[in-house]
């Protein structure tokens, strides 16, 4: 039997339901984008086929979300962190840090919420994707995060730093939940890998798609994503772009809130958000995706083996690191915000040599199924 598994805690004295001694679940995704929401949705359908009880705490554009593929689930409200991105480059790590003192007024929030909620639905077991609030005692408590060792741009030291407040979080969950392969061959490179804590365990890359095969429809494509104002800022930069650009392209803006549709323009099509059957389709159907590098983006776009130009946020070191390390490994192109000129990135594209390796996609059930069963 797995180590981490002999040292987690021995709290639920639940009577086994069709098997399984722990069924009822609270699972909670971060708010700094929907990723951290739509990567969860393979957990709760392995859950359900389970048998399992759940409930999802958020709010806002991540609810209406996750509302759309789990229409019968309980959902609680929980708000989010509420971090604000800045609208330029400079300075973009220093001010994301000057917020850690409301990052950790929302942790402490969310731990207290936790505490008063158990007392209430007594649930078996927690799993959060980024929420590093969301732990107790008495619970089987799971983190979900692909970076176990942060880069903050902002030099080594500031790195050590926000690595070490970062471990101290992630050990207090019964295990940490990497969504990516060990080994060499793997999507997060030092994100993911290298220095990791003690209670973490790799549960293969997330994505709500499916195996498909749809035929190629030749259009362009760009996926709008990420908090704003950067969102918006990359919206106004492709719309300027697509000015005289002979072709048909279709915009998917990452708004699921948003009631007003966007007037169709000449050989553009708008779509503020689509639901996941019908996102894969218009994927899969495209010659090419313009994309930021977010990392649930990424593994969508492996698991589809889909050609990209990743055009990381300006600033955002996560990013700017992921593009990087997928464009050495042959995954994608990258291209700098500030560079972007849509015609030569495209001729650029057509000759770049893109290799996708193959993944486990279902590792995360093995997992699950240890979760639930022992």
């Amino acid at each position: 039997m797995p180590e981490f598994w002999v040292n987690l805690k021995k709290i639920s004295k639940t009577t086994p339901v069709n098997g399984l001694k722990y069924r009822k679940f609270l699972i909670s995704p971060l708010d700094w984008g929907l990723g951290h929401a739509t990567r969860i949705i393979p957990l709760i359908h392995y859950l359900q086929q389970l048998q399992c009880q759940i409930w999802i705490a958020c709010s806002g554009p991540t609810e209406k979300v996750l509302k759309e593929s789990f229409p019968d689930i309980n959902f609680l409200n929980l708000d989010g962190y509420g971090v604000k991105y800045p609208n330029s480059k400079r300075h973009f790590g220093w001010k994301i840090i000057a917020q850690l003192p409301r990052i950790m007024f929302a942790v402490k929030a969310e731990h207290r919420w936790l505490k008063k909620n158990q007392s209430i639905y007594k649930w078996d077991g927690v799993i959060s994707d980024n929420r590093y609030g969301l732990f107790h005692p008495q619970l089987r408590s799971v983190i979900i995060t692909h970076q176990v060792n942060i880069k903050t741009g902002l030099g080594r030291w500031v790195n050590r730093i926000v690595k070490w407040i970062n471990s101290y979080y992630l050990n207090k969950f019964d295990q940490c939940w990497i969504p990516d392969q060990s080994g060499n061959i793997n999507l997060g490179g030092e994100l993911s890998h290298g220095f990791i804590p003690g209670n973490a365990v790799y549960i293969g890359p997330l994505s709500r798609f499916t195996d498909s095969n749809k035929p190629n429809k030749g259009y362009l494509l760009i996926l709008l994503s990420g908090p704003e104002p950067q969102r918006s800022l990359l919206e106004s930069i492709l719309s300027e772009k697509l000015l005289g650009f002979n072709g048909p392209v279709k915009i998917i803006r990452g708004l699921p809130s948003e009631l007003v549709k966007h007037k169709n323009s000449s050989g553009i099509e708008w779509f503020n958000h689509l639901p996941a059957l019908e996102l894969q389709e218009m994927i899969e159907q495209a010659s090419m995706v313009i994309c930021r590098s977010g990392y649930t983006t990424v593994m969508d776009l492996v698991r589809l083996q889909k050609k990209a130009i990743m055009i990381p946020t300006p600033g955002q070191a996560e990013q700017q690191y992921l593009a990087a390390y997928l464009m050495k490994q042959g995954m994608f192109l990258s291209v700098a915000q500030s560079a972007f000129d849509l015609q030569k990135d495209l001729e650029k594209a057509a000759q770049f040599s893109y290799s996708f390796p193959l993944l486990d996609y279902n590792a995360h059930k093995e997992v699950i199924r240890q979760l639930v069963n022992h």
